[in-house]
């Protein structure tokens, strides 16, 4: 089977079980209705993520098959990706409490790092570190927070299918530069399962993404990120600078809203990217700036570091400085009756 055809078939068969996933949301009446924290003005259904799951976790073990990835990872990324989807597919249905989530969430990141043989080095501004067992804890707590964080980045139509589909493609263009096209498989395939949910989740979205395959999306990248780790330490520095929209708007609102002692794990609408989608009135606009910011900036930037023209402290620090501004030119975390734009 070659390679489009195998892409093909996941795009559509993400995109008919989004199809059948909004009828089933429907029926059950599984539908996010506006309130005061929303950023939407229709009731929409909900839950369509479960579609990438399913599409890009039936052929995830491929990559054992076709030597991409060694089968521990995907053991790692099956199990835990399937047990966040689970957890946020109940969430969807019957609300879990905050605390019960979190350590969900920290189960299925312990589950992945089980399954790796050990962490990949950390390379710092030249130095190549090792951090055994702090290694694992700040990996779990990498892996829990960009997990959560793109359940907070999934407030505007289309806008985490489209962080998620460029990061993807971006790191599938960094191996194909660094001559290692059989490792851009994995990305590709996930941003496939992605782009076929896109088709209904574009704005104005048909249906919303949900719990569950916001969940997914973040821990898989979080993993994917790990494993280009291990194809070489620096390609850590270039993953997290493409999910660097996401990481700046969260973490940025999160710290802020602990300094004004508010409950970080209540619904809110004071991300960078909700003032912006208000102020301009329009989701397509903010989204298509995040596919502009992704692309024509931190890809760049991304690739600079892949290919070690620049330290990847260093091209991550430079890549994150305008997105810091945006965040404070939005004021990211203040409650919307004290700011202005």
């Amino acid at each position: 089977m070659s390679l489009l055809v195998l892409l093909v078939m996941v795009i559509a068969l993400a995109g008919w079980l989004t199809a059948r996933l909004r009828r089933y949301a429907l029926v059950r009446s599984l539908v996010d209705v506006p309130n005061a924290r929303s950023s939407h003005q229709i009731p929409t259904p909900r839950g369509g993520g479960v579609a990438i799951v399913v599409s890009f976790l039936l052929v995830l073990p491929l990559m054992e098959w076709l030597g991409v990835m060694a089968g521990a990872m995907v053991i790692a990324l099956w199990g835990a990706g399937a047990w966040v989807a689970i957890v946020g597919f109940v969430d969807d249905h019957r609300h879990i409490a905050a605390r019960w989530r979190l350590l969900a969430h920290f189960l299925g990141a312990c589950w992945l790092l089980y399954w790796l043989p050990e962490l990949p080095p950390l390379m710092l501004l030249g130095h190549v570190l090792e951090l055994g067992w702090l290694g694992y804890a700040l990996a779990a707590l990498f892996l829990v927070w960009l997990l959560n964080l793109y359940n907070f980045m999934d407030g505007i139509d289309g806008i985490a299918s489209v962080e998620a589909l460029t990061v993807c493609m971006g790191g599938a263009a960094i191996y194909f530069l660094l001559d290692q096209p059989v490792l851009a498989l994995a990305p590709t395939l996930l941003a496939a399962a992605v782009g076929g949910f896109l088709f209904w989740n574009f704005p104005p979205a048909k249906i919303f993404m949900g719990d569950a395959g916001s969940g997914f999306l973040g821990l898989m990248l979080g993993g994917l990120a790990l494993h280009a780790a291990w194809v070489d330490p620096v390609l850590l520095w270039s993953w997290l600078i493409m999910l660097g929209v996401f990481v700046v708007d969260a973490t940025w609102t999160l710290l802020h809203r602990l300094l004004r002692r508010e409950r970080v794990f209540e619904a809110h609408r004071s991300h960078a990217y909700q003032f912006a989608a208000r102020k301009y009135a329009s989701h397509r606009a903010v989204t298509l700036t995040v596919l502009a910011i992704n692309v024509l900036w931190l890809m760049p930037w991304a690739l600079v570091a892949a290919l070690q023209w620049v330290d990847g402290v260093i091209a991550l620090a430079c890549a994150y400085i305008p997105l810091f501004w945006l965040a404070l030119r939005f004021k990211a975390g203040y409650a919307e009756t004290e700011r202005s734009v």
